[in-house]
């Protein structure tokens, strides 16, 4: 059976609420699929400033954020879910994690 738009109803009526409640945030990356009808994804890439102040406006604990590394150890992500007006909201930040002989580099070039 072919998925409808209506499918993905719940993560659409969010996006629309967060675009009236949240105009002054960050924009994220956007995810809405029919693999996961009843999920909105937000991504936020290069730093976690997007992903914070998101997880904040949300009310999401602090202590409920789950932090990884994926890229071989280059890169730290952070995820957190949450039920929000009868979708499952996703939000992910991913940042780079600096080389560190290329920060040791800069330093020294800078003394």
């Amino acid at each position: 059976m072919t998925a409808t738009l209506s499918s993905l109803d719940a993560p659409l009526r969010v996006l629309r609420l967060f675009a009236a409640e949240f105009p002054h945030l960050p924009a994220p990356c956007v995810r809405v699929t029919t693999i996961f009808p009843g999920r909105l994804e937000l991504s936020f890439h290069d730093d976690f400033a997007g992903f914070e102040a998101w997880r904040d406006a949300l009310g999401i604990a602090p202590e409920s954020v789950s932090h990884g590394v994926q890229g071989g150890g280059c890169t730290r992500v952070l995820e957190a879910e949450s039920d929000y007006a009868g979708a499952l909201l996703r939000l992910v930040g991913f940042a780079k994690i600096p080389a560190a002989d290329v920060e040791r580099s800069r330093a020294e070039a800078a003394s």
